[in-house]
């Protein structure tokens, strides 16, 4: 009876043993084990075993990407998106190139090997922030479908992320939301990446606060990142980990004429482009400015009342509708 007794002891405290260092405040130990798998094209999935996949990317992005240390010059935007007569090359014409009353063009194409589709808005005004309909109620989050239709959307994608304590994800919002000018979701006071609309229509990437976006002229943004590219010059990485590892994507970008990008990629963890592709793919398409939004599973591109990627989860799994989320970016009309 003794060593049966000795013996559940000493298996209960290898088991809070190993729950103080996954879990614990041994974040060296944490980066090392997620950068490490995310490494390997076959031992991928021990990182998405012991943590959420928000987890996952926020620590590969995090430890492998230089931040840009200069802000959005916003004079560089001169917002003129009419159609053109001639073009700078196959990319400026697929961009330009269009019916003059047209709201959005979308081009398929392909980041790395993976499809994606890319979306041009033509009226940056019309690009707003969309959220779920109630935050930390337990039942607030919505998929983009739900909430393009509820919100009169024509086009709309998924941005930030949120909490993730059991892999079901929630509907409690991480960082800051500002909608109209005002914040209406915040977790902190500290400064963070917001990508944000501003009141004369420019896409903003700023490190602040939320109270620092609204004095920029801020009128909608959400918390997310990186920045893959800052007044045309692209992101660096100091290490490869969060470079190479591949996952569905979603981006939001904006050219020197106003154009608005959405782009969101096909992929599931460890299968997909790399934020340098997806980058590369935006540069080409003349994007001067982009920021990358929350992807993997919550990756989801919506038109005309209809989910036009596959999002799949960490299992393999299709995940039908999409997931439910609380945050984006849409194409909105007017009521």
């Amino acid at each position: 009876m003794k060593k049966i007794t000795i013996f559940t002891i000493i298996i209960d405290v290898l088991v809070l043993s190993c729950f103080f260092i996954f879990y614990g405040p041994f974040s060296g130990f944490k980066r090392t084990l997620i950068s490490t798998a995310l490494n390997t094209k076959t031992h991928q999935y021990i990182a998405y075993t012991f943590y959420s996949e928000e987890e996952v990317s926020r620590i590969s992005q995090a430890n492998s990407v230089i931040p840009f240390d200069e802000e959005v010059n916003v004079d560089d935007i001169v917002i003129d998106t009419k159609p053109k007569e001639s073009y700078d090359n196959e990319y400026d014409e697929a961009i330009l190139d269009r019916d003059e009353d047209a709201l959005y063009k979308v081009i398929d194409v392909e980041v790395g090997s993976y499809d994606a589709h890319l979306v041009a808005i033509y009226d940056p005004s019309k690009v707003k922030l969309i959220t779920s309909e109630s935050f930390n109620t337990g039942t607030g989050a919505e998929t983009v479908l739900n909430m393009c239709s509820r919100l009169n959307g024509i086009v709309c994608v998924n941005g930030g992320g949120f909490a993730d304590p059991d892999g079901w994800g929630s509907d409690i919002p991480i960082g800051y939301l500002i909608k109209d000018g005002q914040i209406i979701w915040s977790d902190s006071d500290e400064k963070s990446n917001i990508i944000g609309i501003s009141n004369d229509n420019k896409l903003i990437l700023t490190y602040s606060t939320g109270e620092e976006a609204l004095a920029m002229g801020i009128r909608d943004a959400l918390e997310f990142g990186p920045f893959l590219i800052v007044n045309g010059n692209k992101l660096q990485y100091s290490d490869p980990v969060g470079g190479y590892s591949r996952a569905a994507r979603v981006a939001i970008a904006q050219r020197q004429d106003g154009v608005m990008l959405f782009l969101v990629t096909e992929g599931t963890h460890g299968r997909g482009p790399t934020m340098l592709e997806v980058a590369d793919l935006l540069e080409q398409y003349g994007a001067y400015n982009a920021a990358n939004l929350d992807g993997g599973t919550s990756s989801q591109l919506v038109i005309n009342n209809e989910l036009i990627n596959t999002p799949i989860n960490i299992y393999g799994k299709v995940v039908t509708g999409g997931r439910a989320v609380v945050s984006g970016f849409g194409l909105i009309a007017e009521d």
